[in-house]
C-alpha cells in the first residue's frame, strides 16, 4: 500500500505518513523522540560544592541570600532552580520537627 492509501486509511495526512516513513528510513524506526526534560540543571550541579559550601558556613540562610551571594560570583539562578537543587538532595529548611497527628482534637 503507498503512503497515502496508508494514510488515509488511518485518518492522518499524507504528509505525516510521508515522513513517518523517512523517519524509519533514516534512524530505523519512527518511534517519537523523547521531549521535554531538564536541559538547564548541569548548569547549577556546576556550582554544587560552592552552594553547599555557603549553606555550610551560614547554616540559617535564605534561599534569597543563596542567590545573591552566587550573583556576587556571577552565577545568576532563579529562586526555583534553587529550590529544585536542595530538593534533589533532600535539603530542607523546616526548623521544627513534625508534629504527630493528635487523637482526640484536630492540629490546624
Amino acid at each position: 500500500m503507498s503512503r497515502r492509501q496508508a494514510a488515509d486509511r488511518f485518518g492522518v495526512s499524507a504528509a505525516s505518513a510521508v515522513r513517518w516513513c523517512a523517519l524509519d528510513r533514516d534512524t530505523g524506526s519512527a518511534k517519537a523522540t523523547p521531549q521535554g526534560g531538564d536541559r538547564h540543571s548541569h548548569r547549577i550541579e556546576a556550582q554544587a560544592d560552592l552552594i553547599l559550601s555557603l549553606l555550610d558556613s551560614a547554616g540559617d540562610i535564605t534561599l534569597m541570600e543563596i542567590q545573591a551571594r552566587l550573583a556576587e560570583q556571577g552565577h545568576r539562578f532563579g529562586i526555583g532552580t534553587l529550590w529544585r537543587f536542595f530538593r534533589r538532595r533532600n535539603i530542607t529548611w523546616k526548623k521544627r520537627p513534625h508534629t504527630p497527628a493528635s487523637r482526640i482534637a484536630r492540629t490546624s
